[in-house]
């Protein structure tokens, strides 16, 4: 399996529901946010990645577990981990967790497939050989 990239995120006020507890689809932001970091952390900035090669990842599946709530002001760190790459589609694993002194809570985690399309046409495509070789 490849590394894994964690990316801090402070809940704010926005991500939560009246009770000040993480809303649930807001898992799925703060995912997005973490592989865009991870993309970048490779040197694959997702707007460079469009521009040069006219290409671009959608998200094609998700499957989400949610085990204990995120709350207002919480530092979490969000994770991806690449566990698969294809010639059309990546499956990374995700986890959002909070660190609570020397215990770490896991409080989401996803499953998720991001495909590769020609950004024009909005049609699958194949991966880049180029691109494929950076991924770890």
């Amino acid at each position: 399996m490849a590394d894994v990239f964690v990316h801090p995120i402070r809940i704010y006020w926005e991500d939560t529901d009246a009770g000040g507890i993480v809303f649930y689809a807001n898992y799925l932001k703060f995912f997005e946010r973490a592989r865009t970091e991870w993309l970048r952390h490779l040197g694959l900035g997702q707007q460079h990645l469009r521009e040069t090669t006219g290409g671009m990842f959608v998200v094609t599946h998700t499957s989400l577990h949610y085990f204990l709530p995120a709350r207002l002001d919480d530092m979490i760190g969000v994770s991806a981990q690449l566990l698969e790459k294809g010639r059309a589609s990546l499956r990374l694993v995700q986890q959002a967790s909070r660190q609570d002194g020397s215990t770490t809570s896991l409080l989401c985690e996803g499953s998720i497939r991001i495909g590769w399309v020609d950004a024009a046409r909005l049609r699958p495509a194949r991966i880049p050989k180029t691109l494929l070789d950076l991924l770890p």
